[in-house]
């Protein structure tokens, strides 16, 4: 016989369940795909934000879901890349900073990097019944914005790319210099590099400029 504690009967059982089911509205998977135990993790965080009383973001995490999460082993410390769709992106961008921190109390010793989901179009893309194919939607601007996504809220001061004498590209991603000494980004430089990769499969190192 297989014994369940709390039982059914118990009413912590019934406040684990409504808990739980409230922390999946916070998650929107493609085609009813079932969530991961990690995006079950980071959208019960996420509920726990909007319903602590002394959060001053909590208002504005009401409005905000996600579309994913994965995590990557940076070094000695793993990251976790949280996904959001497109259309709540303006939300998150309005507390990421505060956001980030917060999550990050709650998945200690992990950095945490959000980006938005963007859609491609390849050159096929008249067969999607379109007659222009929007700049925002190119292969290089994608990954142009997941690159301001990685980073933020820091910013991007300036970029340039290497070429190795075998052919290979090296993006050089200079920071704002004023973040620095903010929020441990200068900690985080490796693991925006992994994220980079991850997402894009193409390289790129983050630094600052020289004082």
């Amino acid at each position: 016989q297989v014994v369940t504690y709390p039982p059914p009967s118990h009413p912590l059982w019934w406040s684990s369940k409504l808990a739980m089911f409230n922390a999946r509205k916070k998650i929107v998977k493609d085609k009813g795909a079932a969530p991961s135990a990690l995006e079950e993790e980071v959208a019960k965080a996420l509920f726990d934000i909007e319903v602590a009383p002394q959060s001053d973001i909590k208002t504005d995490v009401r409005d905000i879901y996600i579309s994913g999460a994965q995590e990557l082993e940076v070094k000695n410390r793993s990251a976790i890349v949280v996904q959001f769709p497109y259309r709540v992106w303006k939300n998150v961008r309005k507390i990421h900073g505060r956001l980030i921190r917060e999550l990050e109390k709650k998945f200690s010793k992990k950095h945490l990097v959000f980006t938005a989901n963007r859609t491609i179009l390849d050159k096929n893309f008249r067969r999607k019944g379109l007659k222009i194919r929007p700049r925002s939607r190119t292969l290089t601007a994608v990954h142009e914005s997941v690159l301001e996504d990685i980073v933020s809220p820091t910013e991007i001061f300036g970029k340039r790319t290497r070429i190795g004498a075998d052919g290979s590209k090296l993006l050089k991603v200079i920071l704002d210099p004023k973040d620095k000494d903010k929020e441990q980004v200068e900690a985080k430089l490796s693991t925006f590099s992994a994220v980079y990769k991850k997402l894009t499969n193409k390289e790129a190192v983050f630094m600052f400029p020289d004082a």
